[in-house]
């Protein structure tokens, strides 16, 4: 007589199941640009970027959606069924790091998203005169903001400014630069020139920096304790000979 065996269904073996039925139900997947997974986008500022959002394996009309970040792009109606098309024009620095999403309305954890890596030179020209009396402080900034990220170089009358620890202090971002110089001295006269360099271009800003005589200034407490004497000495003068003035 054969014997009956159960069918031992293993542990979690249910949820796998419907995970896998899930998956099988939806069936579509998106590509953007030919891009099936995630990626990032090197352009430059100024010409427009296409992004095509395509949906394969579907069985039926599916819409899409795209955000630009967290923020819905608005689509027209016939821009968001089974393929859409966005056009991001002018792209400028500002578009840069910044995030753009294709989803399956019904199920929005299929998505393809694209980052764009916008490149740009330093925008940095021209020049400033700065008046600074002695012993002042003083701060020359440019700006160095570009993509990738530039080198910067402080010179002083075309040469490399050599610093002084205990003078000059020097403050770095991203996107500015900045050189502190503490208590000029007649010595700091001269012209100082900040030099960024990229991959795209690079930039210089020029700074003419004058060290003037340092002005004369009188303690307001000493200005207002001679005022003081002075009006009290005219008093005592004034009754001391108020008797004449009366006699007259």
């Amino acid at each position: 007589m054969a014997q009956r065996r159960s069918l031992t269904v293993p542990y979690g073996a249910p949820v796998l199941a419907i995970s896998f039925l899930a998956c099988v139900a939806t069936g579509v997947e998106l590509s953007v640009n030919n891009h099936a997974a995630d990626f990032t986008l090197s352009t430059k500022p100024g010409p427009s970027i296409s992004l095509s959002c395509l949906a394969h394996n579907s069985s039926q009309a599916e819409e899409l959606l795209w955000y630009r970040g967290d923020g819905r792009v608005g689509l027209k109606d016939g821009n968001k069924v089974n393929i859409s098309n966005i056009c991001i024009s002018p792209v400028n620095e500002s578009d840069n790091g910044v995030t753009f999403t294709c989803k399956l309305a019904r199920d929005k954890s299929v998505q393809v998203s694209v980052i764009l890596d916008v490149q740009f030179p330093p925008q940095l020209s021209g020049e400033e005169t700065l008046h600074v009396e002695e012993d002042k402080d003083v701060t020359l900034t440019c700006n160095s903001k570009s993509n990738p990220q530039a080198q910067t170089t402080w010179n002083k009358d075309n040469h490399i400014l050599t610093l002084q620890q205990s003078r000059h202090e020097l403050y770095q971002t991203s996107e500015v630069s900045q050189l502190s110089i503490r208590k000029v001295q007649k010595s700091d006269n001269g012209t100082y020139s900040c030099m960024v360099e990229a991959r795209w271009g690079s930039g210089t800003k020029y700074f003419h920096l004058m060290v003037e005589d340092k002005k004369l200034v009188f303690p307001k407490e000493a200005v207002i304790a001679a005022v003081v004497v002075v009006t009290i000495t005219i008093l005592f003068g004034i009754m001391a000979r108020k008797d004449t003035f009366f006699k007259v």
